[in-house]
């Protein structure tokens, strides 16, 4: 059972090299890399075609308009099985693809795995345990928040199948991960949330999302919510998951389409609504913050 890996590349040469030994190190498992490179300037190519030399790489080409468009690419284009996200400047843990495969086997509907991790500096040092997830995943938590770290996620045949199908659909969405585990509850799949660290999360200035894990960068995010770009990212996802009605379940679909009707009702209603349909944020400040956002219409 080989895992399709889905590497996203851009000026990434810095810190490609030992990722790259990460993924040749994993254990007891079969792997493909399919390499996208967004027009890098540096030696990420030079990189990528020296470790084909010697594993089974393809390098691909990206549509050049962001880290997103380019994973979105990447799903289209996967051949069936299973699949898994992986950014260009972390550090796999060895067993990190053969225990996701372990999480997910024997599920035959769309699964998805993630996992937390260490979150490291530059230079790989001070590791801290990512946030934990004491909350159980599902589409109620998906509609509101992202648990799904896309550099930890692994999906079954049947999930990487449903993704495929409708990546097309989700060219408007902010991060592809956040789709995925939206998608993937949406259509009544399972989520294995591990809460062991699956790899080294590098944090430099230029990382995509970066983690959430700091009070301070928790506070930053929920500046952003209430400042309006949560609105955004919802009416993006709203229209994604509209497109991929079809493979939702009917009781999914009808909180997409109550979730979808929040921002137009009044206060009041909104926030029964929001108690109704039982929405939720996994830590306190987030949940407070979610509430704080329906009360001021940022949703």
């Amino acid at each position: 059972m080989t895992i399709h890996i889905l590497m996203a590349v851009y000026n990434g040469g810095a810190a490609l090299a030992e990722q790259l030994d990460s993924i040749a190190a994993q254990k007891d498992v079969a792997w493909h890399l399919f390499a996208s490179d967004d027009g890098s300037s540096d030696n990420s190519r030079a990189v990528l075609d020296a470790f084909a030399e010697g594993h089974p790489v393809t390098r691909l080409d990206g549509p050049g308009q962001g880290g997103t468009a380019n994973f979105l690419s990447l799903i289209a284009q996967a051949p069936e099985g299973w699949v898994a996200f992986c950014d260009h400047d972390d550090v796999w843990l060895p067993d990190k693809l053969a225990r996701a495969q372990a999480a997910l086997a024997g599920i035959e509907g769309p699964a998805l795995y993630c996992a937390r991790t260490w979150i490291v500096d530059a230079d790989l040092q001070n590791r801290r345990l990512s946030a934990a997830r004491p909350r159980p995943p599902g589409f109620a938590n998906a509609l509101v928040q992202n648990i799904a770290s896309g550099n930890t996620t692994v999906l079954n045949p049947a999930g990487a199948a449903l993704l495929r199908r409708h990546a097309a659909g989700a060219a408007g969405v902010e991060v592809h991960d956040w789709w995925a585990y939206l998608l993937i509850t949406g259509a009544g799949g399972r989520v294995v949330h591990d809460d062991r660290p699956a790899l080294l999360y590098r944090q430099h200035g230029a990382n995509m999302i970066g983690a959430n894990d700091t009070t301070r960068a928790r506070l930053h995010r929920i500046r952003r919510l209430l400042a309006g770009d949560f609105a955004d990212w919802n009416r993006r996802n709203i229209a994604a998951l509209h497109s991929a009605r079809a493979d939702l379940t009917p009781q999914n679909a009808a909180v997409l389409d109550a979730f979808a009707e929040l921002p137009r009702l009044p206060v009041h209603r909104r926030l029964a609504a929001l108690r109704r349909l039982g929405l939720y944020r996994q830590g306190r400040m987030g949940q407070a913050a979610l509430w704080l956002a329906a009360l001021l219409g940022r949703m």
